[in-house]
C-alpha cells in the first residue's frame, strides 16, 4: 500500500504513480491511499493508469492535530484489515502519519520516500527544526528511506535522520523516449506560443511558489535583457506567485518578455520552444523537469541545492549559488552569447538524461522490494 496526502500535477505524484505501474508489472499488487485535497483530474488519470485508489478524508497536507490523529487511526484500521506486506509512504506529512500507523499495525516492511525534503527553503528555523525532529523519530519506524539522489542521503544524515544503511537511492524515473516523441520541432513550438524564431528563450517549469525561485529568474531576466534584447522567459506552471511575478516583471521593465502559460498537460510541447532551462530552486529533490529538458537536448542552469547538482554535471549545464539572481543572470548570459557552448552542453545532456529514465528507476525499485521481501522471508 502506498500513502500520499494528495495527487497533483507534479513530480512527486507522477513518480508515485509511475512506481505503482512498475511494481504491478513486477508482480506487486498495489493500492494507493490518498487524501481529499487531491486534484480530481490527476486522480482519474491515475485510475486510468491502473491504480487502485482508497481515499481517506483525514489525510490532509497541512498540520492539523485532530485530522492527523484521525488519519493515523484510519490508516491503522486499513492496514489491520488489508494486512499489506509493504507500506510505502510518499512525502513528509503522509510519511509521518503513514509510518506511525504502519508501525502500530505491525506491517512487516515500511518504506518512506520524501521526494525531496523540507529541511531548508520552506519555513522558518523553529518550524523546520520541528519537522526534522519528527523525521528523526519516524526513521526508527522505517526499514528503508528512498531518496532521489545521493546528496539527499547526505542531507538527511547531516541532520541525524536515519542510519546510512537505511538509505536507497532511486531517481524519479522519466520516460525519456516518450518525452522526445512528444516534442514538436522548436520552430513549431515557438509559433504556437507566439515567440520569435530568433528569440533567446529561457524556460522555467514548476509551481509558482517561493521555493521554486522564479522571482530570481524574473530579476535575472532584466539583467540578461539589457545585453540580449531578444531574451524572453517562458514560465510553465501556475501558483500563488503568479501576480507577484507579473508585478515584478513590470517593475523591472520586462513585462513583455515574461510569458506564463499556467498549468498545462503538454509541458514538453512548451519546453521544446526553449534554448535553455533555468532551475533556480531554493530546494529541490531532483527535478524531473531538468531531466526532461536534458532529454530534449537543452542545457540547464540550476541552483546548487538538493539533488540538482547530482543531475547536472559540468558537461551538460551550469550550477550557480542559490538565492543569487546576479549569478543566475551571468550564467544565462554566458549561454546566450556563446551558441557553440550552448549546443555542446545540450548535446551532452541527451545521454546524461538516460541515467534517470523510468527503466533505470523501475529496475532499482524492483531490486529494493525483492531484497526486502527476501530479508523478511515474506515471499515464496
Amino acid at each position: 500500500m502506498h500513502v500520499i496526502t494528495r495527487l497533483t500535477m507534479g513530480g512527486a505524484s507522477e513518480n508515485t504513480v509511475s512506481q505503482i505501474e512498475a511494481l504491478e508489472r513486477a508482480g506487486y499488487a498495489s493500492t494507493l491511499v490518498l487524501g481529499p485535497q487531491s486534484e480530481r483530474p490527476t486522480v482519474e488519470t491515475a485510475r486510468r493508469r491502473g491504480c487502485r485508489v482508497v481515499e481517506l478524508d483525514g489525510l490532509v497536507r497541512e498540520v492539523s492535530p485532530a485530522r492527523d490523529f484521525a488519519a493515523a487511526l484510519q490508516l491503522w484500521r486499513l492496514f489491520r484489515r488489508r494486512r499489506p506486506a509493504i507500506v510505502h509512504t510518499h512525502t513528509s506529512k503522509a510519511g509521518f502519519v503513514g509510518r506511525l500507523a504502519a508501525w502500530l499495525a505491525r506491517v512487516p516492511v515500511v518504506i518512506h520516500q520524501p521526494h525531496g525534503h523540507v529541511f531548508y527553503g520552506y519555513w522558518n528555523r523553529p518550524r523546520t527544526a520541528a519537522f526534522v525532529a519528527l523525521e528523526r523519530l519516524a526513521a526508527h519506524w522505517t526499514d528503508t528511506i528512498v531518496t532521489l539522489t545521493p546528496r539527499e542521503v547526505e542531507e538527511h544524515l547531516q541532520r541525524g535522520i536515519g542510519r546510512s544503511e537505511q538509505f536507497a537511492v532511486i531517481p524519479s524515473g522519466v520516460p525519456i523516449r516518450a518525452v522526445r516523441a512528444a516534442a514538436p520541432p522548436r520552430a513549431e513550438a515557438r509559433a504556437r506560443l507566439g515567440l520569435s524564431p530568433e528569440a533567446y528563450v529561457i524556460a522555467g517549469v514548476g509551481r509558482l511558489v517561493p521555493v521554486k525561485g522564479f522571482d530570481l529568474l524574473v530579476t535575472a531576466l532584466a539583467q540578461v535583457a539589457a545585453r540580449v534584447p531578444s531574451a524572453h522567459v517562458l514560465l510553465i506552471g501556475s501558483g500563488a506567485e503568479h501576480d507577484a511575478l507579473q508585478a515584478r516583471a513590470a517593475a523591472l521593465g520586462v513585462a513583455d518578455r515574461l510569458h506564463i502559460t499556467g498549468s498545462v498537460t503538454d509541458v514538453t510541447g512548451r519546453l521544446a520552444a526553449a534554448d535553455v532551462l533555468a532551475a533556480p530552486s531554493r530546494n529541490e529533490g531532483m527535478g524531473r523537469v531538468i531531466v526532461e529538458a536534458m532529454a530534449l537536448g537543452l542545457p540547464v542552469v540550476g541552483a546548487r541545492v538538493g539533488g540538482i547538482a547530482d543531475v547536472i554535471d559540468a558537461e551538460c549545464g551550469l550550477l550557480v549559488p542559490p538565492d543569487d539572481a546576479s549569478a543566475l543572470a551571468d550564467a544565462l548570459l554566458e549561454l546566450a552569447l556563446d551558441e557553440a557552448r550552448r549546443t555542446k552542453l545540450g548535446a551532452a545532456a541527451r545521454p546524461r538524461a538516460e541515467a534517470f529514465s523510468t527503466t533505470v528507476a523501475a529496475d532499482a525499485l524492483r531490486a529494493l522490494y525483492d531484497g526486502l521481501i527476501r530479508s523478511r522471508r515474506l515471499g515464496p
